[in-house]
Parts: C-alpha cells; sequence; structure tokens
C-alpha cells in the first residue's frame, strides 16, 4: 500500500485541534476486580480468574490499590476528587472481551477537572523553553481488555486473556494541544508523573501507556471541525509522527474540495501515515448502563471520616495527598536552584531513566564543578548511549569511573583531549581504570615546563607567517599554533599554559 506524505499548505490559514486519551496501566499485583495477578509476558491464559473469563455467577470485587493509585495521579494533576463515584456497563463485542462489555466509569469519574503542564524546546538545540497547559476533563478507573493474536499463516485468531481486566486509568486530555510536538511532551509529561508517583509502570514499549489522539482542522472563528480519532499509538515518536501525519492529511483533504468523515484510523509506523479502521461508534451503540454489581464507590477526606471507622476499609483522600512525592516540575526547579544548571538541562536528566541519579553521583565524587560536569555526561555518555541503543543503567562506564576521570582532569593531570580518549577506552569495558588507561597509552601531562618551552619554541620557528600576523594584531593566529603544540606532545600538554608560554615567547 503506497502512503502519500503531505507538505504543509499555507493557501489558508487552519487550526489544527489535539485531544488525548490516555490508558495508564495501574502498577499493581492483582487486577481491578479480581486477584488474579498482573505479569507481562506470562504464558498465554496462565493468569485468567473464572471473573476474568466471565463465567456466571462471578462477581467483581474492586482492588483497594487501584482505587489508590488513581486518587494519587488525580491529586498530582490538580483534579477534583469526587468522593461518591460510579460504575458503569459500557457494551461492545470483540473477541478478547469475553463478557461482551467493559466496567468503567461514564458518568461520574473518580477525577475532574485538572491540568497539566508540560514544557517543550522551541529550537532543536534546546535553548529556548516553552511552558504549556493542558486540561485534564477527567480520570476514570476502567478494565483492560484481553489481547487478540492474529496468525496469518494458519488463518486464525487466538485469544489470550492475561490481559484481560487489569486495572487502567484512562486520562482524558481536553482539546488543548495543535501539534504532534505539543501532545508528546504533554505524555511525556504525564509518563514522568506516572513513574514518579509509582502509580503506573508507564512503559510505552509493554503496552502500559496507550494513546488515542482526536484531531482536526477548522478555520480561525469557525467551529471546530469533524474529528478522527487515531487509536492505541505504544510510543511518543510515532505519537507526533501521527499527530502532524493527520493534521496535513486533514488540510489536505479540504484544500481539495473533500470532506471528513469522523472516523477511527490506526497509524501504520512502517509506512509512517494513517490508515482508516472503522466508523466511529456513536454513544448510543455502547449503550451505557449502570454497574448493578458494584455499589457507588466512596471516597473520605479528614472532615468526613466518621469516627470509630477501621482505616484499613475506607481510602483517606488527604492521607494520599500526604504521601505524594516531589513531582517531575518539583524536581527539575531544585536540580537547578542545588547544582547551577540550565533549565533545559534539568529536563534532559529527569526524561532518561537513571540519569538524575548517574549525574548526582559523579557530582559527589569528583572535584569538578556541576556546571562542567554536565556538559560530558549530556555531551559524551548521553551521545554515546544513544548511538549504542543503550540505557544509562546499562553503561559500561559507571558513575565511580567517569568521577575519577574528572577528577584525573580537574587535577590537571591530563588535558580534556587525553580525557575524552580514556573515556573511548572506558567504553571498551574491560575492567580498567581511567588512571591505569592514563599510564598505559603515556597520557599524563608533560609537568617538565622547560621541555614545553622549547617544543613552543620549536612550532614558533617553523610557522614564520602566522607569528606575523600575531605581531601583526591577528591573535586568532594563536589557536592554530597551540594545536601545532597539542599535536606534537599528542595532547599531554595543557592548552593554558601552552598559551601563555607561547604569548610571552612571541612578545619578547
Amino acid at each position: 500500500m503506497a502512503c502519500t506524505h503531505f507538505h504543509v499548505l499555507c493557501l489558508a490559514p487552519w487550526v489544527p485541534v489535539v485531544g488525548l486519551e490516555i490508558h495508564a496501566q495501574i502498577s499493581s499485583n492483582s487486577k481491578l476486580f479480581s486477584g488474579s495477578q498482573v505479569q507481562f509476558a506470562a504464558p498465554p491464559n496462565s493468569v485468567v480468574s473464572f471473573f476474568d473469563a466471565s463465567l456466571p455467577g462471578t462477581l467483581p470485587v474492586i482492588n483497594r490499590r487501584c482505587v489508590e493509585a488513581a486518587v494519587m495521579t488525580g491529586l498530582a494533576l490538580n483534579c477534583s476528587i469526587n468522593k461518591r463515584s460510579l460504575f458503569d456497563r459500557k457494551h461492545y463485542f470483540y473477541a478478547d472481551l469475553p463478557a461482551g462489555y467493559q466496567i468503567t466509569q461514564q458518568r461520574v469519574p473518580i477525577a475532574v477537572n485538572g491540568t497539566l503542564s508540560y514544557s517543550l524546546c522551541t529550537d532543536h538545540k534546546m535553548s529556548q523553553m516553552v511552558t504549556k497547559t493542558v486540561r485534564i476533563k477527567q480520570i476514570q478507573l476502567e478494565q483492560d481488555s484481553g489481547k487478540s493474536l492474529h496468525d496469518d499463516s494458519r488463518s486464525q485468531t487466538l485469544v489470550d486473556l492475561n490481559r484481560a481486566g487489569v486495572g487502567l486509568m484512562e486520562v482524558v486530555m481536553e482539546p488543548d494541544m495543535c501539534c504532534g510536538k505539543e501532545a508528546a511532551a504533554a505524555v511525556r509529561e504525564l509518563q514522568l508523573i506516572l513513574q514518579t508517583l509509582g502509580s503506573s509502570h508507564a512503559v510505552m514499549a509493554e503496552g502500559q501507556l496507550r494513546v488515542d489522539a482526536n484531531v482536526s482542522v477548522h478555520h480561525p472563528g469557525e467551529p471546530y471541525g469533524v474529528r478522527t480519532e487515531v487509536k492505541n499509538i505504544n510510543s511518543l515518536r510515532f505519537l507526533a509522527k501521527a499527530v502532524d501525519y493527520e493534521i496535513q492529511r486533514q488540510i489536505e483533504e479540504l484544500e481539495n474540495g473533500g470532506t471528513i468523515p469522523n472516523e477511527t484510523r490506526a497509524f501504520d509506523s512502517k509506512l509512517g501515515c494513517t490508515v482508516p479502521m472503522r466508523d466511529k461508534e456513536g454513544r448510543q451503540d455502547y449503550r451505557f448502563m449502570p454497574e448493578p454489581n458494584l455499589p457507588p464507590l466512596i471516597l473520605y477526606d479528614t472532615k468526613s471520616l466518621p469516627a470509630n471507622i477501621n482505616h484499613q476499609q475506607v481510602v483517606n483522600i488527604d492521607r494520599i495527598h500526604e504521601r505524594l512525592p516531589d513531582l517531575p516540575s518539583v524536581k527539575r526547579a531544585k536540580l537547578v536552584e542545588q547544582y547551577g544548571i540550565l533549565p533545559e538541562h534539568s529536563f534532559t536528566l529527569l526524561n532518561e531513566d537513571g540519569l538524575t541519579e548517574f549525574f548526582e553521583s559523579v557530582v559527589k565524587r569528583t572535584q569538578m564543578k556541576p556546571k562542567k560536569v554536565i556538559g560530558w555526561i549530556l555531551n559524551d555518555l548521553l551521545s554515546y548511549l544513544n548511538q549504542h541503543s543503550l540505557t544509562v543503567k546499562e553503561s559500561p562506564v559507571n558513575s565511580s569511573m567517569l568521577a575519577d576521570l574528572l577528577n584525573l582532569l580537574e587535577k590537571k593531570e591530563i588535558s580534556s583531549t587525553a580525557a575524552k580518549q580514556v573515556l573511548g577506552e572506558l567504553w571498551k569495558g574491560e575492567g580498567k581504570t581511567p588512571l591505569e588507561i592514563v599510564k598505559e597509552k603515556k597520557l599524563e601531562l608533560i609537568q617538565d615546563q622547560e621541555a614545553l618551552e622549547q617544543i613552543c619554541q620549536a612550532v614558533i620557528d617553523g610557522q614564520k607567517n602566522e607569528v606575523m600576523a600575531i605581531k601583526a594584531g591577528n591573535h586568532k593566529v594563536l589557536n592554530k599554533l597551540i594545536g601545532l603544540v597539542q599535536r606534537k606532545t599528542q595532547g599531554r600538554s595543557n592548552p593554558v599554559l601552552v598559551k601563555q608560554l607561547l604569548e610571552k615567547k612571541l612578545l619578547e
């Protein structure tokens, strides 16, 4: 199937509108309404209870942990927590939904009316950051479905119910975004918050965070256009691509006199485009009805808590609020304040799992200033890890090794050129310390100033044109002489000292 890639059209101004529905799998040992284990990659149909399989006579029992996780997430997203929320049945017929309906919260969800602030860079160098806010319409508790596994070679579809009944939080974001970059940045911030709270592992590659994007375009001052929904996007990169593609597809269609049907689409990551799945089901198709087997979910705060009640039997909103950890925005502000790093660097530290801890460990072990340390971590360590598709935890260079290397550099025992050479050796993971590599490769700085003066003099004697240019006032040429000295010493000379010696000799 060929796929057309669209370019931005400027024939008429269009306003893109993007809203998101994010399904986050709750981090819990058991499912939302049954005692079955939650286990990723378990053998098919090995963690399925009678209730998950929807056998007659089985009844749901609410999982306290899932309720607390949803309340904690709602508080972190500045939501109002409903002390009385309701469960509903949402009917639709999939092979991997044995009951023929999903238990969700359509009428009165557990949390409403929140906000999420997120930041994104306005240039490729991340030197300009802008902060935006998206409104959170609601957070609702609901069941996940099972999985249909399609075997094309045998023309069969196999059903795995391990995931059926796993607790989900659906976070509904209002249509306050306008491009793929904003959508991806908002979801990344939500992902960090969920992971900080521990309410969801939110690993997209394992299906623990799935995004549906609602996209439409309209002219300024006109009502919103007909929206399409791009379902089940499982990576931030694909989310940004899917949203931007869909915006341009709709603009192209409307510019050519076509119409946009209200439909569900999927993003084909190989082709880089969205493809139709089915017409959107109207609300009436779901035949929502109150869940008859679950009473209203009642939550309390300290004021409304009845006297002489067993605290283990109720969920106290205030207690959960007291246990909220520092959220990513607070952590970033603390990093900037404590270490004097740039705000954009704090975003990178938090965005990479384990990088903040790595940075702080290096800072504790080295005499180098944090502003210099951050450069080595972002420019050298992170670029290597990205190049080799490694996580921070998989890095062959640990924080202790990097700190030892930076200490050698800070004590002026090696040059920065030599330090990069040592780092290159450390990547090989041969178990050698930075000091051992320095001695083995003879990378120590030349401490004999007299010998260094002789090398400087030899360079001056061999570069008469450059010397004349410097004496005529072109001091930029001095950098060339410094580079020649560095080459002669194989990077073992201190550039600052070399510059001082050259300037002294040239001014004699």
